[in-house]
């Protein structure tokens, strides 16, 4: 059973985790070392105003990553990483961890915003520079959007697919449920910063959708049970966060752009659009890990929430088509364009992040 008791790991290797290569410590993880530091300050604002200097280390590094990973078509690796974990680590004090209260004392902090806005204003520019806007702009969101839901329902079997269904070892299937787990066993929770407001027929939809991702309020039923329940299987830890060192920064974007649409009414329209993306072809990814998990021999408990999945974000893929997607792009026609903008970039940082997640298993084995 998950635990309640929640330790954020810091840059050291997670313990008790799969296998994975030495990485040299660089520049970057020493700031974030001095970011940890920050973050658990007392008064941090205050203090800064005295002091400026006890962060001048961190900000260089801020600045020299912002330029490495998004400037002149530059792509530093380690750069991305760390700015990835960095905004992670600001935008998860918007969730609550049931540990130590003291851990949220900054969590309203003008400095952490101004870090946050720091790295998203440049990411942001960057990842929306790899879509056409105005050719989205054109398009009959309506058509479009059925005919990409369409296609991403069943689509082609690409290489990854195929390495995962018939090559990935047991060892892999474990590195793969370590990395999962950052995301598993946090089920569906972004979702609730989208619920409040006018009631509608849209905003009930996506409660449902946040209702059974939550097991409808029973503990043995929510998603992120299932997913303890796996990792439990072999042995694994089955705290939130457990293996965040192992979660390629692809991953990690994927969340903080979740963390930015929901948290921005303005976006609204294209986080619908994403998470329409998500239920849609949640499926056909978790039928791939299913099948994997067959081809191994491994156990029923091994494997149930893939095979829950499966079942329910078919569902929640209509849902979100036809009863939010499709009303939206009626009452906003001047705006829906968004939702195709949503819809392709969690394709995109979906793809990107699935590509990294096969990589790291290929390295390991």
């Amino acid at each position: 059973m998950q635990s309640n008791l929640v330790t954020f790991p810091k840059t050291e290797a997670a313990k008790n985790s799969t296998q994975t290569k030495e990485r040299k410590i660089t520049k970057y993880d020493r700031a974030e070392e001095q970011f940890i530091e920050l973050l658990a300050m007392e008064d941090l604002d205050n203090k800064l105003d005295a002091n400026p200097s006890i962060a001048s280390e961190f900000e260089q590094s801020l600045s020299m990553a912002i330029g490495a990973a998004y400037e002149n078509d530059r792509s530093d690796q380690q750069a991305h990483r760390f700015l990835q974990r960095i905004l992670y680590r600001i935008n998860r004090l918007k969730l609550f961890w049931y540990d130590d209260l003291r851990n949220y004392t900054n969590e309203r902090s003008p400095y952490l915003y101004s870090c946050r806005d720091q790295i998203e204003a440049a990411w942001q520019q960057w990842e929306l520079a790899q879509f056409d806007v105005a050719a989205l702009q054109q398009l009959d969101v309506k058509h479009a959007l059925i005919e990409r839901a369409s296609t991403d329902l069943e689509p082609l079997l690409s290489d990854n697919s195929r390495y995962i269904r018939e090559e990935m070892t047991e060892a892999g299937y474990r590195h793969l449920l370590a990395i999962g787990s950052f995301d598993g066993l946090v089920e569906g929770s972004r979702l609730c910063y989208v619920l409040g407001g006018a009631a509608n027929e849209m905003q009930c939809t996506l409660v449902r959708v946040l209702l059974e991702e939550y097991g409808n309020g029973r503990l043995s039923r929510k998603h992120s049970t299932f997913f303890a329940q796996m990792l439990a299987e072999f042995g694994m830890n089955t705290e939130p966060e457990g293996y965040f060192d192992l979660v390629p920064w692809e991953v990690l974007a994927c969340d903080n752009h979740n963390f930015l649409t929901t948290d921005r009414k303005r976006y609204f329209l294209r986080y619908c659009g994403a998470l329409t993306y998500f239920e849609v072809a949640g499926p056909a990814a978790y039928k791939n890990y299913l099948a994997a998990a067959q081809r191994l021999g491994l156990s029923e408990a091994a494997m149930g929430y893939w095979e829950l999945h499966i079942r329910e974000d078919e569902r929640h893929g209509r849902w979100m088509l036809d009863d939010v997607a499709l009303p939206l792009a009626e009452r906003y026609p001047n705006d829906a364009w968004e939702l195709l903008l949503g819809y392709d970039q969690e394709k995109l940082m979906g793809d990107r992040a699935s590509a990294a997640v096969v990589r790291s298993i290929r390295e390991l084995q």
